[in-house]
């Protein structure tokens, strides 16, 4: 690990907790740091929320989600009550659907073996279904000034740079959080988390670092070096691998044949368009037809793409009218107006576009 013994630690805390005192984000979800002086605390269960949706996603994308679930659900004894369809619906759109399976058995953890009250602990949050070690941290930290060593993405740019790191990512993550570690105090534990995520959010950030708004470029050893963009230092990313499958639009006048995915695996528990497998071949015309889920005389409508985080999907997107046919009126689908659909998996919701321009 790098030696800090030269970084003035409390000149450095200072100075990034001055400059988050004047230039802090407003969030939906965040107790300003003037509020939090006059003793307004952050509610943990928003805390909560906020850092699983943000997870993989970005502040603009997530704010409208969270705004809504806050709306619908303003505790986390009333997200705990809804239906499993129900909250999977409300979260389409925000990806990482394993999220929102861990969400809801989280807010049923917290509701019936908590008494509808957080832990507040870091130990505590992490023996809830779903909570891994970020979302403990973060969540001790902002909402029960515990002085918790919280390290995300743009934590970790942060520290690649204030310390001019070598070693590439993801090898470097021991190393950084560590580093992290060492800055970590019981002063202004809540803030001072948020402080770093907002100094990588909005200044020191993957590209064109605005080093001369950085309120701790004086310790920053890679802005040292005049290159400090080219931190952190990555390995190169393998190829991702791709899959093919088929989409199939099923359609009975005014209403599309969907059906509930498995509620293990990708997607789980999501209502979507029924699909043939996803695999590493190609689908011909011949394959596409025999895996559709009933006879019909299938169109085939072009392709759609998709990417997922471990691997990319193409699409083939085949269209038929189901009236009339007997196959059709099975158990296993779920027919939903054409405007229903607008709450379906991206993935999803890019087949049914294609196909005739449903939505």
């Amino acid at each position: 690990m790098k030696a800090s013994v030269s970084l003035d630690r409390a000149a450095l805390r200072s100075s990034l907790l001055a400059w988050y005192d004047r230039q802090a984000r407003t969030l939906a979800w965040r107790v300003s740091p003037s509020d939090r002086r006059a003793g307004a605390r952050s509610d943990p269960y928003r805390v909560w929320l906020s850092e699983v949706m943000l997870q993989q996603t970005t502040v603009p994308h997530a704010a409208p989600y969270f705004l809504s679930f806050t709306q619908r659900w303003p505790t986390v004894l009333d997200l705990a009550a809804v239906d499993d369809g129900e909250l999977m619906a409300a979260w389409a759109g925000l990806g990482y659907y394993a999220r929102a399976r861990n969400l809801l058995a989280c807010a049923r953890a917290v509701a019936n073996q908590h008494g509808g009250v957080f832990p507040d602990t870091e130990e505590g949050l992490r023996a809830l279904p779903g909570v891994g070690a970020y979302t403990a941290a973060a969540v001790a930290a902002i909402a029960f000034d515990r002085a918790a060593n919280v390290v995300d993405g743009n934590v970790e740019r942060v520290m690649s740079r204030l310390f001019a790191v070598e070693t590439p990512l993801p090898d470097a993550k021991p190393e950084l959080k560590a580093l992290a570690g060492e800055l970590v105090s019981d002063e202004r534990p809540g803030d001072w988390a948020q402080a770093l995520m907002d100094l990588g959010a909005t200044v020191c950030k993957p590209k064109g670092p605005l080093c001369d708004l950085c309120p701790v470029s004086a310790w920053c050893e890679a802005f040292k070096t005049g290159a400090p963009e080219t931190y952190p230092r990555k390995t190169k990313k393998a190829d991702r691998p791709r899959r093919h499958g088929v989409a199939y639009v099923l359609t009975r006048g005014d209403a599309v044949a969907l059906v509930r995915r498995p509620p293990k695996g990708l997607l789980g528990g999501m209502l979507g368009l029924p699909t043939s497998e996803w695999r590493a071949a190609p689908y011909d015309d011949t394959d596409a037809r025999a895996a559709a889920p009933v006879a019909g005389a299938w169109r085939d409508l072009g392709a759609v793409e998709h990417v997922f985080t471990h691997f990319s999907l193409t699409l083939r997107v085949f269209a038929a009218d189901g009236a009339g046919n007997g196959d059709a009126d099975g158990g296993d689908f779920v027919w939903t107006r054409r405007e229903g659909l607008g709450a379906l998996p991206s993935v999803f919701l890019k087949a049914a576009r294609a196909a005739e321009r449903l939505l």
